[in-house]
């Protein structure tokens, strides 16, 4: 390094020194030498005052910053002021303890004025004062600011993942450029960093408020102490001496930490809008006229009560009752004055101007429907942020890839947004609009769900399992090995929406299966048997029949990935009928292999549960009145739906007990009416015809219900 760059960098070292670079390490270092060294009385007058002033110009400075933010250096500024105060405590005692035999200005004669003049020289009176001041520094304005400071922050802090959000969408729609959009973001962290200090602040300024008690404790017994064994004095004359400087001391510490402790209080009770506090008081709390009118009436009434003092209350209601006036005048001249200003404006303005202005309705003003759409509140935001970790995204696109391979067509896009109207910790599911479920899950927690057998029970928070309804508990996280231990499933707040989604979307497949998807579905039939696709659309059936079979196919569960079987079966019974019902049958019958091994995989038995012969008879009877393939027609009458229905319950119930698939075999003209009829109580309930046995299972037929059963 040159002489030149040394002269520049000694020249930038000194500018900066003079901007103030060394004010808080001086303050600091003097705070230290006043704690270690003894301090003259007219310097202790002087740091007292200046503490005083300090905290005077803070308060002011908090009443009149127009946002929380204007001011975001006071929680740094609040320690200093804290540190400043306990050193001049610890000098002050110091002076007190060396020569306080001398008399009450042995401290100074700011203690001396606070314990002389503020309490009369009367240290019973002091020490009542003193104590009144520490339970409104303490027990009120301190504990309420604390408290405010805290769940500040936490609601800051959990408002983050949306307001970035919100920055990042108004960036995207064009509302705001990258300059704008950075500024913003740095101000939502600023804004955190402020109330997360402020909520560590709070706390130097409640320690500040226990050491105040605890200090004017040990000076009081000290100082009589040092008076009566060191000095030979009275004890009656210590305690008066000692007592007064010790109070006087406490009421001058005090006062500076009760200014402070009110400043912070505002400043976190402050609302973020920029305007002063004083144009925000007078805006919201006398912007009524009849609060005061009424107000004004109530004081004069009471004024009226014998007994009363009359002319305080008569006098303070006439003066709230003239100020509500004036206030219902002057905003009785602002809206008439608008009126007229409006009524001029549109006076000038010609109709066909106006009437071009008005911008015509269009397309773009028709908001489109989501087909599938998910609904997070604020504090579930972070499950959907990757930034923040989350594993939402992900565990969605894995339940659209997993349904669209079992089903056999695309799954839809999942549109995912913030609601505020929803609960913070809740979520909605919706289907073309329409909300289909809605739960509230715990982000920060694991859901321990009780598959129905466990061996304990765990603290946390009772719910219900949103995609199945099983008993489950929200545990801390620190739990997980526990209830896996005590037999529960648990899994985490992305795992419970993913798993509710997944229940939803496969429920209303066949809601979700449209003339796009049949047509791609066509595509990939051609490429692998294009004069099948040919022959079958439109040879045999329009696009809009074949959607009608895909879609009662899915309503019964029935995937409709082997597009070729579907279509041979269609091709082969279509030019019969094209009754969408004995279609769906048809292509049943082609796909019984499947469907089957979807029930039970590769056992060799079926186990089923079958009708009572008259009853199906009479079905079968009721049917071919009602005309062939019409099995709308159907009828039972109620008392007999009802018992077939108990009947069906108490066999599906067995089943389940032992583990078993529940199936009913049928016959083949009246499976589908059934099927609809059992999945209203039992929604596990498989219903089969006769002609959908494969030949490689075995039928064991487990119980027979009907009416009688």
């Amino acid at each position: 390094m040159d002489r030149s760059q040394l002269i520049n960098t000694a020249r930038s070292n000194i500018v900066g020194l003079g901007r103030g670079n060394l004010g808080v390490p001086l303050l600091l270092l003097v705070m230290l030498a006043m704690m270690m060294l003894p301090i003259p009385a007219l310097l202790l007058d002087v740091f007292f005052t200046f503490n005083i002033a300090l905290s005077i110009v803070v308060l002011l400075v908090c009443v009149y910053a127009l946002r929380p933010l204007d001011f975001a250096v006071f929680p740094t500024i609040l320690l200093v002021a804290t540190l400043l105060r306990l050193a001049l405590n610890v000098a002050s005692t110091r002076v007190i303890m060396l020569h306080g035999q001398e008399g009450h200005a042995a401290a100074g004669k700011v203690v001396q004025a606070f314990g002389e003049v503020v309490i009369g020289g009367n240290y019973i009176v002091g020490i009542v004062v003193f104590a009144i001041l520490m339970i409104i520094n303490f027990v009120v304005v301190t504990k309420g600011a604390g408290r405010i400071s805290e769940v500040s922050a936490r609601f800051t802090l959990d408002a983050m993942p949306g307001k970035q959000m919100a920055i990042d969408a108004d960036l995207n729609a064009g509302l705001i450029d990258q300059n704008q959009a950075k500024a913003r973001r740095g101000e939502v962290a600023a804004e955190a960093e402020f109330y997360g200090s402020m909520d560590g602040a709070s706390k130097f300024v409640r320690g500040d408020a226990i050491a105040g008690l605890l200090i004017l404790f040990i000076n009081l017994i000290g100082g009589m102490l040092v008076g009566m064994l060191q000095h030979n004095m009275p004890f009656a004359e210590a305690g008066k001496v000692y007592a007064l400087l010790t109070i006087g001391d406490g009421l001058v510490a005090q006062l500076p930490s009760l200014l402070l402790s009110t400043a912070a209080a505002i400043m976190v009770t402050r609302a973020s809008g920029s305007e002063e506090m004083g144009k925000q008081i007078q805006r919201q709390m006398f912007a009524s006229p009849k609060a005061l009118a009424v107000s004004g009436a109530l004081m004069a009434i009471m004024g009226m009560v014998p007994g009363m003092p009359h002319l305080a209350f008569i006098t303070l209601g006439a003066i709230a009752g003239g100020a509500a006036y004036l206030l219902w005048k002057k905003q009785n001249d602002v809206k008439v004055q608008a009126l007229a200003e409006v009524q001029r404006q549109q006076e000038l303005l010609p109709s066909p101007t106006r009437t071009q202005e008005t911008k015509e309705l269009g397309w773009d003003d028709v908001t489109p429907i989501d087909m599938i759409g998910l609904e997070v509140g604020y504090r579930l935001i972070p499950l959907v942020d990757r930034n923040q970790g989350g594993q939402l995204l992900a565990r969605i696109k894995g339940v659209r890839k997993k349904l669209s391979q079992d089903l056999g067509f695309l799954m839809p896009t999942v549109h995912i947004r913030d609601n505020l109207d929803l609960a913070p910790s809740a979520y909605r599911l919706t289907l073309m609009g329409v909300i289909l479920a809605e739960a509230e899950i715990y982000p920060d927690r694991e859901l321990a769900i009780n598959p129905g057998q466990v061996f304990g029970s765990l603290n946390g928070i009772t719910a219900k399992d949103p995609a199945f309804g099983l008993d489950a508990v929200w545990i801390d996280v620190n739990l997980r090995s526990q209830a896996q231990s005590l037999g529960y499933t648990v899994v985490d707040a992305s795992t419970v929406v993913a798993t509710h989604l997944n229940q939803i979307l496969q429920k209303h497949a066949h809601e979700l299966i449209g003339h796009e998807e049949v047509q791609q579905l066509l595509q990939v039939l051609a490429k692998a048997s294009p004069k099948l696709a040919e022959e079958l659309v439109p040879g045999i059936l329009s696009l809009s029949s074949l959607l009608k079979v895909l879609q009662a196919l899915l309503a019964e569960q029935v995937p409709v990935r082997d597009i070729r079987s579907i279509a041979e079966a269609i091709a082969n019974n279509g030019h019969r009928s094209q009754d969408t019902a004995a279609l769906v049958q048809a292509v049943r019958v082609g796909l019984s292999r499947a469907i089957v091994q979807s029930i039970v995989g590769v056992e060799p038995e079926l186990p089923v549960i079958t009708l009572e012969p008259r009853l199906e008879q009479i079905l079968l009877n009721s049917l071919q009145k009602a005309g062939q393939g019409q099995e709308e027609g159907v009828l039972l009458e109620p008392s007999m739906a009802e018992k077939l229905q108990r009947s069906l319950i108490d066999a599906a119930q067995r089943q389940e007990m032992q583990g078993q698939p529940v199936i009913l075999l049928v016959a083949g003209p009246v499976r589908a009416m059934l099927s609809r009829f059992g999945r209203l109580a039992i929604p596990n309930l498989h219903v089969l015809a006769y002609q959908e046995i494969p030949d490689n299972k075995q039928v064991t037929i487990v119980a027979t219900v009907g009416p009688n059963g």
